[in-house]
């Protein structure tokens, strides 16, 4: 029988492990994952470690968890073509791929977005596990947490530093931040006046400030920040733009991926319990992973 352990606890143990070599040194962050990958792979698994990890330049591909041929051992790929807050993260989402999944698909795991639309929902929950063991380990909330109160409302050089910090893009500090804040936040990723994808904490997604862009195109607001070309900056506006509530809107331009995000932030008044989303948005779940890592 195959135990299955959490992608939480999976992260959490390493944590405690680099925690302990590290003793609150400054070497700590970013977790150099790479080294981490294999030799804890070695010391718990050494008739099954990891065995290579190399970079290429892969259209449309995101990173594999590969069976070596003929050996005893695995070999992790990812597209090089990227930030170096992407690779880390890619190199951590295959890491857990090894830690959670090895045993059931022993030939490994590529992550490319036509895998996810064809494997269904079996895949997108390992590509989700995969992803939560990464971000635990590369963003430990209780430093996080230290870094950004569950209270205050961050800016995006608050966010950039973290991403610094962490070794990781800014979106996944910005998702990962999402997940702990108490506050009513949403991101909104567009491209020339629509929705790509957006997320919200769960405050905000208690009070139905949220969008499934699965249900059909969406526009941003008229009046938003992000319709202005190339804006970077903030601005509050007024109850007739988001939500139908005041909020205060920052936002800044993507070159690289050719899209603007608005960091949204609401008071917090008529808070109700906070809820988990009772269905994953697929079309979300795809975008969100192709910027994250």
């Amino acid at each position: 029988m195959i135990q299955k352990i959490s992608a939480k606890k999976a992260a959490n143990d390493i944590t405690l492990l680099l925690n302990e070599i590290y003793r609150g040194s400054p070497e700590r962050f970013p977790v150099k994952i790479l080294d981490v990958a294999k030799e804890y792979s070695k010391q718990l698994f050494p008739t099954d470690p990891i065995l290579h990890i190399n970079g290429d330049c892969f259209p449309r591909f995101d990173g594999a968890l590969k069976r070596i041929p003929n050996k005893k051992g695995w070999g992790i790929l990812y597209n090089s073509d990227v930030s170096e807050g992407r690779k880390n993260f890619t190199i951590a989402h295959e890491f857990g791929h090894y830690l959670l999944h090895r045993k059931k698909h022993p030939e490994g795991i590529s992550c490319d977005q036509d895998a996810m639309l064809k494997w269904g929902s079996n895949y997108q929950k390992i590509e989700s596990e995969a992803n939560d063991f990464a971000s635990n380990l590369l963003m430990p909330l209780d430093d996080l947490r230290q870094q950004i109160n569950v209270k205050v409302k961050p800016n995006f050089d608050d966010l950039k530093n973290c991403a610094e910090r962490y070794g990781v893009s800014l979106t996944a500090v910005i998702l990962r931040w999402l997940e702990y804040t108490e506050r009513q936040s949403v991101v909104v990723a567009s491209r020339e006046g629509f929705i790509l994808w957006s997320w919200s904490s769960k405050n905000a997604l208690g009070n139905k400030k949220y969008f499934k862009t699965s249900n059909g195109t969406i526009e941003i607001p008229a009046a938003s920040l992000a319709t202005q070309p190339n804006f970077h900056g903030e601005i509050t506006h007024d109850a007739k733009v988001w939500f139908n509530q005041p909020c205060q809107e920052l936002v800044i331009v993507s070159k690289r991926y050719d899209m603007t995000m608005s960091l949204l932030h609401f008071e917090n008044t008529n808070e109700l319990p906070f809820d988990e989303k009772s269905e994953e948005d697929v079309l979300d779940l795809i975008n969100r992973k192709s910027f994250s890592r």
